[in-house]
Formats: C-alpha cells, sequence, structure tokens
C-alpha cells in the first residue's frame, strides 16, 4: 500500500509536497482544524457575515466558541472584523482574500466527504444540518 501512496505522489508531481514534515502544512491544518473552525470557515464561505448569521449556520456552536474563533482568524490575517458605525452600531467578519481563498480546499474536502464520509440513516423529514440538533433544540 505504501508504495502506491509513493507511486501516487511521483505521478502527482507531489513527493516533495506530501513526503515528510511541512510546518507550513501543520500550521493550516491547525488553524482550520480547531474544533469548530471548519464549520465556522465554511458558513463564511457560504456568505454568512454577521456573527448571528454565523451562529444560525453552525448548529450547537457556543457564543464563547464562536468569539474565541474571529479572533484567531483575525489574528492570522483570514477574517476582518469591520464595524459599521450606524445606529445601532453593527459588527461584520468578512473574509480577506487569504481566507477567502480556502474556498477550493473546503470544496474538494466536501467532494471527499460526500464519497468517503457515511453517517447514520436520519429520520423521515431531517436534513443534515438538524440532525445534529437536541431533541427540542432549535435555532
Amino acid at each position: 500500500m505504501a508504495e502506491n501512496l509513493s507511486a501516487e505522489r511521483t505521478t502527482a508531481g507531489h513527493e516533495d509536497c506530501l513526503s515528510s514534515f511541512c510546518p507550513r502544512f501543520h500550521t493550516a491544518v491547525e488553524i482550520i482544524g480547531r474544533r469548530w473552525s471548519g464549520a465556522i470557515l465554511r458558513a463564511m464561505l457560504a456568505g454568512a457575515t454577521r456573527y448571528t448569521d454565523i451562529v444560525a449556520a453552525v448548529p450547537k456552536l457556543s457564543d464563547r466558541l464562536l468569539s474565541e474563533r474571529l479572533k484567531e482568524f483575525e489574528a492570522v490575517g483570514l477574517v476582518d472584523r469591520v464595524v459599521i458605525p450606524e445606529t445601532p452600531v453593527r459588527v461584520e467578519y468578512r473574509l480577506t482574500q487569504k481566507g477567502a481563498e480556502l474556498a477550493p480546499a473546503f470544496r474538494e474536502l466536501a467532494e471527499w466527504a460526500e464519497k468517503w464520509i457515511e453517517l447514520p440513516p436520519l429520520p423521515e423529514g431531517v436534513g443534515c444540518q438538524e440532525s445534529f440538533l437536541e431533541p427540542g433544540e432549535g435555532r
């Protein structure tokens, strides 16, 4: 099996990329692999910009964790926090170019998940997002 993977790497021209530890790759995976980070970024890639939009798009995401992740994303340059001086003041979170360029990677990961990740059968009339909510819980 290792021989097959090695052959695939060589054919794809990625032998240097995938053959050893890469600090950049490791850092990237750590940023987007933290708890709820992928779901938050996916919601933002789909157009959610307001705090409440993101909370509504990601079931079971706590306010504390969303605040934490948004601050982390801002610190590494994936997200800009934009204060809109209205009454009342409005705050939006917008992906930077760096953040928006994650879209192809997320599309590829979504395609991989559709092909390889099995979910238990959902009850009749229940969508994928609702399956993460506890009975009686809603947004």
